[in-house]
């Protein structure tokens, strides 16, 4: 898999740079020029048409969907694509231009707070209502461990697709390119 470091990486038209991150992510900031196609629509037939013969950039919040976006397009045939290493946390730590728009909370933040919020809830009804609900904390711990083992979160997936993670509105400057799919 080829990779570039964000600082290496200039803007230019013959460049395209693919955001496989969710729309409210996006929209909370993102590269000038960045095409949105969250993880779940990625296809090679969608990259294509969107990218043409241009290179293509994969980025993310932290790398792993965008490994798993290049992944799934390398599958289908698709290799011309470069990950860009450190995925936004790397851009915007380089202190690289991003547009700005709402605040959201990053899906993995959303992950810990959902994770967390099951386990006190089936410990404290463990202790309050009845011991079978510690099962309940049980099963998180499972999924977490499982989710670290093989890179799947199901919980991650399905806080993707809720609504206050797609895009409430028109990006900052109204000038955002997102691929609505």
């Amino acid at each position: 898999m080829k990779t570039i470091a964000p600082q290496t990486l200039s803007l230019t038209s013959e460049k395209f740079i693919l955001d496989v991150r969710t729309p409210a992510e996006y929209e909370s900031a993102h590269i000038e020029g960045a095409a949105l196609l969250p993880l779940d629509k990625v296809s090679s037939g969608k990259v294509k048409a969107l990218a043409g013969d241009r290179e293509v950039y994969v980025i993310c919040e932290g790398g792993t969907r965008a490994k798993k976006a290049i992944e799934k397009l390398a599958a289908e045939g698709f290799t011309n694509t470069t990950l860009v290493e450190g995925a936004m946390k790397a851009w915007i730590a380089a202190g690289l231009p991003v547009l700005r728009g709402r605040n959201v909370i990053s899906l993995e933040r959303q992950v810990r707070i959902g994770a967390g919020l099951l386990v006190l809830t089936g410990v404290v009804l463990g202790f309050l209502v009845h011991p079978g609900f510690f099962a309940l904390s049980g099963f998180v711990g499972c999924g977490l461990i499982f989710a670290g083992i093989t890179d799947w979160c199901g919980m991650g997936l399905l806080l993707a697709r809720m609504p206050w993670n797609q895009a409430g509105g028109s990006c900052c400057c109204g000038s955002c390119n997102t691929e609505k799919v």
